[in-house]
């Protein structure tokens, strides 16, 4: 009890994104079912023809949306232990904006390469960000013999799921690999708590403009495909 009272007062941010994706799913089953076409429109998953046509936000709100209650549980679960850890390694707000944004470099990448004529949802855009944060914490500090070795098991663990995702059916290829760049480069962007020049100031500026570069890129390509 004192243990998980305590990773609800050290992670906030994890608590708050896991109750707000399952309170959308509530709110999907009641309107209608979390695997309904039309529920799903309406809550805003990307359709590809729909951000063609201006509607933008379709970037963003497919972080919070799920298709079915085995989607929800292992977007949660993974969400809740990697979230959790990563929270705790780079700090709250740290971990807030590089979640979301990791989640819409994915959504790009989704609607510049991926399946025009499909509906998608989910978290698992930002999350892929957050084996990118794993990834980029075992560049940075590649002096520390963990990190090191935690930022290869991920580079593992995110070519296992790549190579997943070539053979299974209704996975978003291009929605992860989108993800993980913009995890990886976001974490280069942003000093963390006692160590802020580890990564220095170049690397933080090229890593910002590469980040906005390539999204703005990316929904270029998505507009005019």
């Amino acid at each position: 009890m004192m243990r998980r009272r305590r990773f609800f007062q050290g992670n906030w941010v994890t608590v708050l994104l896991l109750a707000l994706q399952i309170a959308i799913f509530i709110a999907e089953t009641a309107a209608g079912g979390s695997e309904s076409t039309m529920v799903l429109y309406r809550f805003g998953a990307k359709i590809n023809g729909s951000v063609q046509a201006g509607e933008w936000w379709r970037l963003f709100t497919p972080i919070f949306i799920h298709i079915g209650w085995m989607h929800l549980l292992v977007n949660s679960a993974t969400l809740y232990y990697i979230g959790g850890s990563v929270e705790q390694m780079i700090g709250h707000w740290r971990f807030l904006v590089i979640y979301l944004l990791s989640g819409i470099s994915g959504n790009l990448m989704s609607f510049a390469f991926g399946a025009s004529n499909t509906i998608s949802a989910g978290a698992s855009t930002a999350l892929f960000g957050l084996f990118g944060v794993y990834i980029a914490l075992g560049v940075v500090f590649r002096d520390n013999a963990y990190l090191r070795e935690t930022g290869r098991q991920f580079v593992v663990l995110a070519v296992f799921n790549f190579v997943f995702d070539l053979v299974a059916q209704g996975i978003d290829l291009w929605g992860h690999l989108g993800g993980l760049i913009g995890g990886f480069m976001l974490l280069l962007v942003f000093p963390l708590p006692g160590q802020r020049r580890r990564q220095g100031t170049i690397v933080q500026i090229c890593a910002i403009i590469g980040y906005f570069v390539i999204c703005a890129f990316l929904y270029r390509i998505g507009m005019v495909r």
